[in-house]
């Protein structure tokens, strides 16, 4: 049997914004391939207890939503050095969580920011239909870095 490179999805947002609930979107519906070399976490926000769990991971994918853009980018990402990483408060981003499980446990993954571009982030249980085109459009971005 192939030995897989492992992945972790990380969708995060507000699921009672409107588009701001994209990432979970996007972490739930990855959660349904029922791959092996696939776990996915659809969170809220991102927490410091997360910083474990990055490292029993050969990659890590995070999916966010956000104001800018037309279209979805992906970008790879590093750990932030600079001393205001050091800071965490309860909710952080995601260079900041590379960090912090960098100093805690010595590595981490290789990390991939999906953004996905939304236009109503209002009080709304539901995706408009930027958003729902955002979330298939970084389904494919996550399926491409997954098969690389």
């Amino acid at each position: 049997m192939e030995n897989l490179k492992s992945f972790l999805i990380i969708g995060y947002g507000n699921t009672l914004r409107g588009d701001d609930g994209i990432g979970q979107e996007v972490a739930e519906r990855v959660e349904r391939w029922e791959k092996p070399n696939l776990r996915s976490r659809p969170v809220h926000q991102l927490t410091p207890e997360l910083a474990e769990e990055l490292t029993h991971a050969d990659s890590v994918i995070f999916v966010d939503a956000c104001l800018e853009g037309e279209t979805v980018e992906v970008s790879a990402i590093e750990p932030d050095e600079s001393e205001t990483a050091v800071n965490l408060g309860h909710a952080i981003n995601p260079r900041s969580l590379l960090s912090l499980a960098k100093r805690l446990y010595g590595t981490v993954p290789p990390a991939w920011l999906v953004a996905v571009p939304g236009e109503n982030f209002e009080m709304c249980d539901r995706l408009s239909p930027t958003g729902e085109k955002g979330v298939e459009d970084a389904l494919k971005q996550i399926e491409r870095l997954i098969e690389d």
